[in-house]
């Protein structure tokens, strides 16, 4: 008789993969943006934290994940957001209820984990397109911030206003899994 969990080989059972490394290196990134006070350095690590957000995500999906990724891919896509977004704030350029409009959908991950984990139903709701989009958002933000542009503003605007559709988004989807249940 066939187990009742029918695992990818390998899926979930190492102790690393290669995804784990790609995302381990956003958190020495997440040190060096705050650190150099250089605009094409803070540019290239924020290049490089993109681009290992979205290769460890397809490496985890080619050749698998761990335990050990599953916890730190979100850790230190937090961990660079903050300290990028702390450069942000420290500069003046945005307002702080910009910044936090930009940062909504972290924040009430965050505060969802906490609670789900404070009732002892911890869960997780897969990534979805919105978060995506909200992640693109905040790359170009800090992008446009980096540059000077004008276009800083208006993107946080829009960011902080797709931020607000994903914490609808994941409400709703987060409300479907619990009837689910």
């Amino acid at each position: 008789m066939a187990q009742a969990s029918n695992r990818i080989e390998g899926e979930q059972e190492r102790s690393w993969a290669v995804a784990d490394l790609l995302t381990g290196v956003r958190i020495p990134l997440a040190i060096a943006f705050v650190v150099v006070d250089s605009t094409s350095w803070r540019v290239a690590f924020l290049w490089a934290a993109g681009i290992t957000d979205f290769v460890d995500g397809l490496a985890a999906r080619r050749w698998g994940s761990s335990r050990l990724g599953a916890f730190l891919d979100p850790v230190a896509d937090k961990l660079f957001t903050a300290a990028a977004f702390g450069v942000v704030a420290f500069s003046g350029a945005l307002a702080w209820w910009e910044i936090a409009a930009v940062l909504a959908r972290d924040i009430a991950a965050a505060l969802a984990f906490l609670i789900t984990v404070l009732v002892k139903r911890p869960a997780a709701i897969p990534a979805r397109v919105s978060g995506k989009l909200v992640t693109i958002g905040q790359l170009l933000v800090l992008l446009a911030f980096l540059l000077d542009s004008w276009l800083l503003r208006p993107i946080a605007w829009v960011t902080g206003a797709i931020a607000c559709y994903a914490i609808l988004d994941y409400v709703v989807v987060a409300r479907r899994q619990a009837r689910a249940l």
